[in-house]
């Protein structure tokens, strides 16, 4: 169990949850329709997901391996390094992951005739690596990165299947065509990874505000310590306007089609309680409100894959 606790098991099944169903409701129809074969056909995308899995578990066996301190601070119930499981076995098995995880990613880069995509497994275990040991304690250069790789567990899907390239160039989400209104796949993947990004930027601060007593013990400069909690929490919300704003546009365009129903999932299961979020963040500059913010945060990441499954249904309906 400890081992599980490590890796964050939890975690680990959001992040293959959410490939999982990007990859179904957004690819297989494009491989219904498409005049040529897909690479991430079943075997390609186990093989890629695992990858992904892997290197993001090695990723959080790594960081816990440079946060015993911090971590004996801010949350010292949770801490299995050393209690329970050796640094020198959560190392190995860091090591382990890592290349396996590579391995996996090259086995389908070379089916493709580009190995080279297999440098975006390369530099994700670098840049995890990196982020353990120098950014987590830079101010907000951690925070992004953790946003950027989320985002990446959606935008690899685009870079390894070649079926997708051809809508890259092709303007906007909506479209027509044979008279009806289609959605632009590569757009629809984009708008996840924008919507990971954001919501992962915004719940990375804010676990720095719950953290940050720990964090300024070990000499962190993070973005509550350099800034304040209220100032940390003012930026907060300005990103969570530049997340609303884009997804109220999408959906207001989706309204007059045939794609209506996910107009107001948009708006009503996404929109409407990430502004109830924004707007309670700064009531309290506690601990315990920045945990709880943190949790509703996730759950309103976890409304926004969900949303793939609201658009596979309405994709299924209209194409009977």
């Amino acid at each position: 169990m400890s081992w599980l606790k490590l890796i964050r098991w939890n975690n680990l099944i959001i992040v293959l949850l959410t490939q999982l169903l990007a990859w179904w409701c957004v690819l297989m129809p494009v491989w219904y329709n498409a005049d040529s074969e897909m690479l991430l056909g079943p075997v390609n995308f186990i093989c890629l997901a695992l990858s992904t899995v892997l290197i993001t578990a090695a990723g959080y066996i790594i960081n816990d391996y440079f946060d015993i301190k911090i971590d004996l601070i801010n949350k010292p119930d949770k801490v299995v390094l050393e209690n329970t499981i050796p640094r020198r076995q959560a190392i190995l098995l860091h090591t382990i992951l890592n290349i396996t995880g590579i391995a996996l990613a090259a086995f389908v880069a070379v089916q493709a005739g580009h190995v080279e995509w297999v440098m975006v497994q390369v530099i994700t275990t670098l840049l995890l690596w990196f982020y353990s040991t120098h950014f987590k304690r830079q101010f907000m250069t951690g925070n992004i990165i953790v946003a950027l790789l989320t985002a990446l567990t959606i935008i690899i899907l685009i870079v390894y299947e070649p079926s997708l390239h051809k809508y890259i160039t092709m303007p906007g989400i909506v479209g027509r065509l044979a008279g009806a209104t289609e959605l632009n796949p590569v757009w629809m993947l984009s708008v996840y990874a924008y919507f990971a990004f954001m919501l992962t930027w915004m719940r990375e601060i804010v676990k720095d505000m719950e953290d940050h007593k720990g964090d300024a013990e070990q000499g962190c400069v993070t973005m509550p310590i350099k800034w304040g909690l209220k100032r940390s929490a003012r930026f907060v919300q300005v990103l969570g306007v530049l997340t609303i704003i884009p997804l109220t546009i999408i959906a207001v365009k989706l309204y007059r089609t045939e794609w209506s129903m996910l107009a107001y999932y948009t708006l009503f299961v996404l929109v409407l309680p990430l502004g109830g979020w924004l707007y309670s963040l700064n009531k309290k500059a506690t601990t315990a409100h920045y945990h709880i913010a943190s949790t509703l945060l996730k759950f309103i990441m976890m409304l926004g894959i969900t949303s793939l499954l609201v658009y596979y249904c309405i994709a299924w309906v209209r194409s009977y």
